[in-house]
């Protein structure tokens, strides 16, 4: 528990601000998950405008086998891979492994889908940055 309190902190921290360990008193240890101005396929990071800004944390758990289906985002989408191997497909782009302890911002107006290709259950902490009612994904048609 303790362990999935600091990887929540620590994603809260990284999406917040930029940290720096000397901002902090004490014996803080702070790793940082992702520092990047582009994301999982090289677009560039880009905050939308909103008039109600929103932020979302999930947590998902893929059993084995199971997919998210083609979908893509049109929001800053931030996931981390709390237990097991996720297999990303991404149209135009060669697929992606993300095991245990790897970050990754996600694909921006892109189809792509995660998938579950092991034997044991797959748990995903994603934090979304949307607002004025936009999903946090769209499937495709």
């Amino acid at each position: 528990m303790f362990s999935k309190i600091k990887t929540i902190i620590a994603l809260l921290i990284f999406i917040t601000t930029a940290v720096h360990a000397q901002q902090y008193a004490g014996k803080l240890k702070i790793e940082r998950l992702v520092d990047t101005t582009v994301n999982a396929i090289g677009q560039k990071i880009a905050y939308p405008q909103f008039k109600d800004a929103k932020v979302t944390m999930a947590k998902i758990t893929f059993p084995p086998g199971e997919t998210t289906g083609w979908h893509k985002h049109l929001i800053p989408v931030f996931s981390y891979v709390l237990k097991g191997r996720l297999t990303v497909e991404i149209e135009g782009h060669p697929p992606a492994e993300y095991k245990e302890g790897d970050s990754f911002v996600e694909s921006y107006d892109t189809y792509h889908r995660g998938t579950n290709k092991d034997t044991t259950d797959v748990v995903l902490f994603v934090v979304y940055l949307g607002g004025d009612g936009q999903p946090l994904a769209v499937k495709k048609q």
